[in-house]
């Protein structure tokens, strides 16, 4: 059977919307009032260098909370950020969270979120969940600790790689959380975790500064 053009981008479309992608002109939107979603983001000036040892950045992907809502298994994005924010606070530093614009891989948000940390530790995530913790002093594509099977990342998860960032900030050298594994993860999600990849991408702005946001939990 072949299939044209337009059935494939509308097959395409259809996928998307499972996955709350919104296909929408919102790249202006700098807060998100939708209790739906569970929390407000709203973007209150350019992400600088911290000051405090006592910070963990979180470097959200373009598309964080308003293109995309939900990670690849559906988990929505207001408890993905309580849990990582839950995390750190359990080791007794605060969260900032940033979005960067300049780039949607996760080796590079994570890399940037450590260094612009008062700790020099950062934790990176794609929208579609895709996670890495990282340092100021490391190559991008080095990293402490990495979660590449986005859909094997569940809330206990993303709390656990909270703690672990606070633990890195304050010079400890906790145990990794343990890696899922499952290798049918692979085959089963990766069309679409390409095609989340391919709709984050779309909302890179070289030109658009790293932008700290306020979260309001709804």
């Amino acid at each position: 059977m072949n299939i044209n053009e337009k059935q494939l981008k509308s097959i395409i479309e259809e996928v998307l919307k499972e996955f709350d992608v919104n296909d929408g002109d919102t790249s202006k939107t700098t807060s998100i009032p939708s209790e739906s979603e569970g929390m407000e983001l709203i973007e209150v000036g350019k992400a600088e260098k911290g000051n405090s040892s006592k910070e963990v950045v979180i470097g959200v992907g373009p598309a964080f909370g308003v293109h995309q809502t939900k990670t690849i298994v559906k988990i929505p994005h207001n408890k993905v950020l309580r849990e990582l924010i839950a995390g750190i606070e359990e080791e007794g530093l605060k969260a900032r969270v940033v979005k960067m614009y300049s780039t949607s891989d996760v080796s590079f948000i994570s890399n940037q979120a450590a260094k612009l940390s008062g700790s020099g530790i950062g934790i990176g995530i794609q929208s579609k969940g895709t996670s890495v913790i990282h340092q100021k002093d490391l190559m991008p594509l080095s990293n402490l600790e990495l979660f590449s099977q986005a859909p094997l990342i569940d809330l206990d998860t993303f709390r656990s790689i909270g703690k672990n960032a606070a633990k890195y900030a304050k010079n400890e050298s906790p145990n990794p959380v343990p890696v899922k594994n499952d290798q049918m993860a692979r085959p089963k999600y990766q069309a679409i975790s390409a095609l989340l990849h391919i709709k984050e991408t779309e909302y890179v702005d070289k030109n658009k500064d790293t932008q700290n946001l306020e979260i309001k939990f709804v």
